[in-house]
């Protein structure tokens, strides 16, 4: 079994990958569409059930996009036997990276961080200025971050398919062999 994070800021295009892996045939859940995150209110831990849309000033300070450990966990001993991707982003994601067997994150340059998140239909997330603010924030540290981590890092700004080729290749490794 081999279990992939495939992660990068809000707008790289985690879950659009996720769709594609889907659609050839693999195991692929994306972490905001099938239940491992929630927003969560940081000085209490409580879950926010129904978050402001769009979120006023100040919430991204208060609040966070938390992964559940024990949804991952779950994952695991569901996918022994098979590849499984779970592609999305957390803040907390420190808490579960060591149940992966590899990450991948997915990078993009500020200009088609803009354009993706200002177009974007699948949510709505990036479009109010302080998520923008925050997204635009974190972009460029995430190359760096996952980078020091041994993430593969693959430019998503190339076309769909071969960045899902690419998200392939590196659990497929250079002999083409599950690693």
């Amino acid at each position: 079994m081999t279990l992939v994070w495939v992660t990068g800021n809000s707008g790289t295009g985690k879950s659009t990958v996720c769709g594609v892996l889907r659609a050839r045939g693999h195991v692929a859940l994306d972490a905001d569409e099938d239940g491992f995150c929630h927003w969560i209110d940081r000085a209490s831990g409580e879950v926010v059930v129904a978050p402001p849309d769009p979120v006023p000033g100040g919430w991204l300070n208060r609040y966070g996009w938390a992964i559940v450990r024990e949804r991952v966990e779950t994952l695991v001993e569901e996918s022994r036997s098979r590849i499984a991707f779970l592609c999305g982003s957390a803040e907390n994601e420190a808490d579960v990276r060591d149940l992966f067997d590899l990450i991948v994150c997915l990078v993009i340059d500020e200009d088609t961080l803009r354009h993706r998140l200002a177009t974007r239909t699948t949510n709505t997330f990036g479009q109010h200025p302080e998520e923008l603010a925050a997204a635009l924030k974190w972009n460029p540290r995430m190359r760096a971050l996952y980078a020091s981590l041994g993430a593969t890092i693959i430019d998503a700004s190339e076309p769909l398919t071969e960045v899902v080729d690419s998200v392939i290749d590196a659990v497929q490794g250079p002999t083409g062999a599950t690693r």
